[in-house]
């Protein structure tokens, strides 16, 4: 008997992961897969699903600004502890429904559950076991050598302190031109290339640094592999659903009778 499967879309503010949450959603659903999103961000606003789960049910940030005072930074901050107290209430919810995926869409700034401890919590509490990190790199951060290094470097942070199997995913990349595609790609795959384009992005200062972090980075192989999604037809949708399949069933798909 198949378990539902967690996918957690994580990435810094603006990434994308709502964006990518429906659309996941709504590809699960054309071709007839269960599928329910969850919303882990108290501050969301517009959002362009309707969650089936949402965590604005038991936490608003507008009345903890009120209560303690607090403004929007602070209250961000004190939602994101709050997360871990209402952990129970959001499993019995997600338990409520009989569904393949539970699509986990995490507060916009991914300091407030990747570096507090509620986050980590959150995930050992619902299901480690069958839980998948989905972490969006910005496609607009990844044009550069730097800007893409950078984002390598919180998606090996996000992995550290999780413990989780991780996917990493170029973002909105329906927003770049194929050729920008291709380079980020081949950054991903090719060390000598990303080396090459750090040192003559950055002054001779910064040579060392850069070198010394990018032998980080090739220490974490896996890390550098990039899905790029979009919007538009769904574009690497399937891609991402295949990868998690072969985490979690050996590549059978649900799709298959």
């Amino acid at each position: 008997m198949k378990q539902e499967i967690f996918v957690y879309f994580i990435g810094t503010a603006g990434s994308g992961k709502s964006t990518l949450t429906h659309s996941f959603k709504e590809w699960m659903g054309l071709r007839g897969l269960d599928a329910i999103t969850v919303n882990l961000d108290p501050g969301a606003e517009n959002l362009p699903y309707d969650p089936d789960v949402d965590i604005r049910d038991w936490i608003s940030l507008k009345e903890i600004m009120d209560s303690y005072g607090l403004g929007p930074n602070g209250a961000q901050i004190a939602c994101a502890d709050m997360l871990a107290l209402n952990t129970s209430d959001v499993k019995n919810s997600i338990e409520s429904f009989k569904t393949d995926y539970i699509l986990v869409d995490t507060p916009g700034q991914l300091e407030l559950f990747v570096f507090r401890e509620a986050g980590k919590y959150i995930v050992k509490f619902l299901n480690p076991q069958r839980s998948i990190i989905a972490y969006l790199v910005d496609h607009a951060l990844a044009k550069t050598a730097s800007g893409f290094v950078s984002q390598l470097l919180l998606s090996i942070s996000t992995n550290f302190r999780l413990g989780q199997p991780q996917i990493n995913i170029l973002s909105k990349a329906d927003m770049l031109s194929k050729e920008e595609i291709e380079q980020v790609e081949r950054w991903g795959h090719d060390p000598d290339e990303l080396s090459n384009a750090i040192s003559n992005e950055k002054a001779s200062v910064y040579r060392e640094m850069s070198e010394g972090l990018l032998q980080l980075i090739n220490g974490f192989d896996n890390q550098s592999k990039l899905f790029p999604t979009g919007k538009e037809d769904y574009l690497g949708i399937e891609d991402l659903y295949t990868s998690i399949q072969l985490q979690f069933e050996g590549g059978e798909d649900l799709m298959k009778d």
